[in-house]
């Protein structure tokens, strides 16, 4: 008898093992995607200044007194509008939040592309404590509502704003 009973307190000893290791993994899970959400934060944030910053070099370097932002994204790749080729950035970055290149457009009121946002609709894990040109994404409640737009620095005039967002089709 005290054989089946070692035996009984053997089996409840496992199945304690495997239960405590069960929610071990799935906390480690927990904090893995955690940590993984926040990488593609920054990753988001980077990559929208970096287009930032490509379209106000592009809307700077207009020729002329004029002007304009561009017309697609692919003009920030190649800017056929000098002698020389003129690069902003290297390539269409993919959106970290949903892996596509696809991204939100925002449209400029005298035409043309001032910036662009995340398609994706979770729920950012960041919600403060933002640079100075991110300011504005404190407390949104979704990652598309993070908006990277261009705005020159008008003397004596305000800046223009964004007037509506495109979302490719």
């Amino acid at each position: 008898m005290g054989m089946g009973r070692q035996r009984g307190f053997t089996y409840l000893a496992v199945l304690f093992m495997i239960a405590l290791m069960g929610v071990m993994l799935v906390s480690i899970a927990t904090m893995w995607h955690t940590a993984r959400q926040r990488e593609k934060e920054r990753d988001l944030l980077f990559i929208g200044s970096q287009f930032r910053q490509a379209i106000g070099s592009y809307y700077e370097k207009t020729p002329g007194a004029l002007k304009k932002y561009p017309s697609s994204l692919e003009e920030l790749l190649k800017d056929s509008r000098f002698v020389t080729v003129q690069r902003y950035l290297r390539r269409v970055y993919r959106d970290p939040m949903t892996g596509n290149s696809e991204w939100g457009l925002v449209k400029a009121p005298q035409g043309g592309i001032m910036g662009v946002h995340s398609l994706s609709q979770d729920v950012p894990l960041k919600t403060g404590n933002f640079r100075a040109p991110d300011k504005s994404f404190e407390e949104k409640k979704k990652y598309s509502e993070w908006v990277f737009f261009y705005t020159p620095k008008l003397s004596g005039q305000s800046s223009p704003k964004p007037i509506q967002t495109v979302t490719p089709p």
